[in-house]
């Protein structure tokens, strides 16, 4: 007997009411993913594109690593942005396409700094562009969260490049006697950073950065000693459209935007890592210019305004290039 499209609807009806009370409704049962989007995020800033490249997270205890701030103090700036130890710290790398160049800003971790992060290569795939067609790679320093990133298996990541850093880093980072002299904890930085860089040393695509000034049209670097010896930050200009690339001038943005005296372990030179940090942090915000941060929350783009002592970080509100 042929069945009525009421009487359809009603016994189908009847059939997940039988399904949902018994536990077994049709796809209950799907894996979760555990995986994010691809990590790639765009700015048009003037003519040029600004593509961020996300190397992926690491577990941050800020309490064992920040100095010049008491426990209590962190555990309230963690507490008013919501979060609490261990929280996720970002590693963003950031590629300009000029028009005539393609310039990528620090490389991620590579392998350094275990499974989490190590992304960018994938990401830089699917953001549309390949290694290959990378020209030139500036480091903002030499810390294996910027630098393990240059190497795949031992070799060049990025065959073609041109890779450009300061020179007070090279001659820190890249020194077997300071490696040996360093205490047992600190000479795997060491090692990853002549890792990472000794292919294209190898190759005469190495040129430490020995002075201010542009590097290619558009793109100019800047000293900021402190974090490191040569630490640089890379200033992007297109049309008076102008974005800052500080590298590690900021680690952890609930405490040191607040308070930029705020220091961290693995400075160099903290006094001078805050100093730099003050004194670049107040033109960001008297100029109202785009400031990226490699360890901002992905994507790490957005503009400081001054509050009280301190700043206040507005990220950069969503939008498709046009």
């Amino acid at each position: 007997m042929r069945l009525s499209h009421r009487s359809n609807a009603l016994a189908l009806a009847a059939l997940l009411a039988v399904s949902v009370l018994t536990g077994a409704a049709a796809g209950a049962s799907a894996p979760q993913q555990r995986a994010q989007a691809p990590g790639y995020y765009r700015l048009m800033l003037g003519d040029f594109e600004v593509t961020v490249l996300s190397d992926g997270t690491f577990p941050m205890e800020a309490s064992k690593l920040l100095t010049n701030i008491t426990p209590k103090q962190l555990e309230g700036a963690l507490r008013r942005v919501f979060l609490k130890e261990p929280f996720d710290a970002s590693v963003n790398a950031f590629l300009i396409n000029t028009g005539s160049k393609l310039v990528l800003i620090d490389t991620g971790a590579g392998i350094l700094f275990g499974p989490s992060v190590g992304k960018l290569l994938g990401n830089l795939k699917a953001a549309g562009y390949q290694p290959e067609q990378v020209d030139e790679i500036y480091i903002t320093h030499m810390h294996g969260d910027h630098v393990g990133g240059l190497v795949v298996e031992g070799k060049a990541a990025f065959p073609n490049a041109i890779v450009r850093a300061g020179q007070a880093d090279a001659d820190f980072w890249l020194s077997k006697t300071n490696m040996d002299a360093a205490p047992k904890e600190r000479k795997d930085g060491f090692q990853g950073a002549m890792t990472s860089l000794n292919p294209y040393i190898a190759a005469g695509k190495f040129k430490p950065i020995t002075a201010d000034g542009e590097l290619v049209p558009g793109v100019r670097a800047r000293a900021a000693a402190g974090h490191t010896p040569g630490h640089t930050v890379y200033v992007v200009e297109s049309k008076g459209q102008k974005l800052l690339l500080w590298g590690d001038l900021m680690h952890v943005a609930a405490a040191q935007f607040p308070d930029p005296g705020v220091t961290i372990h693995f400075d160099s030179d903290s006094p001078a890592a805050a100093a730099q940090r003050k004194k670049i942090f107040a033109e960001a915000a008297a100029s109202g210019e785009w400031v990226g941060g490699a360890h901002l929350s992905f994507p790490g783009l957005g503009h400081l305004r001054a509050s009280g002592a301190g700043y206040t970080y507005v990220p950069a509100n969503y939008s498709v290039p046009h």
